[in-house]
């Protein structure tokens, strides 16, 4: 974090991230999800998904990482919660899924912490809802 005081309504660095199917799987190895909706096309178009999808808490750490990113310490990361509204369709390319996250200060409290409100947004559209980290400034 390049400042030392930060006021509500300031912005965070935006992040883009291109998900691929090659991380899918890497991430299926880290966090023992296996499931098919992840990485077989077939399987996920006959369960009414559009592709193979991400993920939802690989796209939720990436939303972690913008935080962690602007901080500079991840130990300043007090806590982080979001719901999963939309899934991250994943297609079979080298392009993979664009994956755009902002932020911004939503709170000062009075216990010296600060919320941080985070967007995620995949062809224009919501992933993440009430996404939002709790965060020690300094």
């Amino acid at each position: 974090m390049a400042e030392t005081t930060i006021n509500p309504g300031d912005e965070l660095p935006p992040l883009s991230v291109r998900v691929t199917r090659d991380q899918l799987v890497r991430y299926a190895g880290a966090a023992l999800d296996f499931n098919p909706i992840h990485w077989n096309e077939r399987f996920a178009k006959e369960v009414g998904l559009p592709d193979v999808i991400a993920h939802g808490m690989l796209t939720m750490a990436l939303g972690g990482r913008l935080v962690t990113d602007w901080l500079g310490d991840p130990g300043r990361l007090v806590s982080y919660g979001a719901r999963f509204t939309r899934p991250v369709a994943v297609p079979d390319d080298e392009n993979g899924a664009l994956v755009e996250f902002t932020g911004k200060v939503g709170e000062l409290r009075p216990d010296g912490t600060a919320r941080i409100d985070i967007t995620a947004k995949f062809d224009g559209r919501t992933v993440l809802g009430k996404a939002n980290a709790v965060i020690r400034p300094s």
